[in-house]
């Protein structure tokens, strides 16, 4: 379902972002579209008190740890032994 969004520019921005569109052989409804986009990943999508608690409730279990080389050791070794 698509949505219709009015957006009310001064004339000068508008110059501004029709020239932006041409210079893109775009609409202005595909440039702000796009732009849009951006913006909108441009923002974090969780706030940081939702990422500590994230953390913090992680923090309180207990996980398997090794070196590195252990680690890469036994998941080449599952590996090998799921291709028999």
């Amino acid at each position: 379902m698509s949505t219709r969004l009015q957006v009310v520019l001064d004339d000068e921005e508008l110059l501004e972002i029709k020239q932006a569109a041409a210079s893109q052989r775009l609409t202005v409804a595909e440039w702000v579209r796009q732009a849009l986009r951006k913006a909108r990943a441009a923002e974090p999508r969780y706030l940081a008190e939702h990422k500590l608690r994230v953390v913090r409730e992680s923090a309180q279990f207990g996980y398997p740890t090794a070196n590195i080389e252990t680690l890469l050791g036994e998941t080449a070794r599952g590996r090998l032994s799921e291709s028999d």
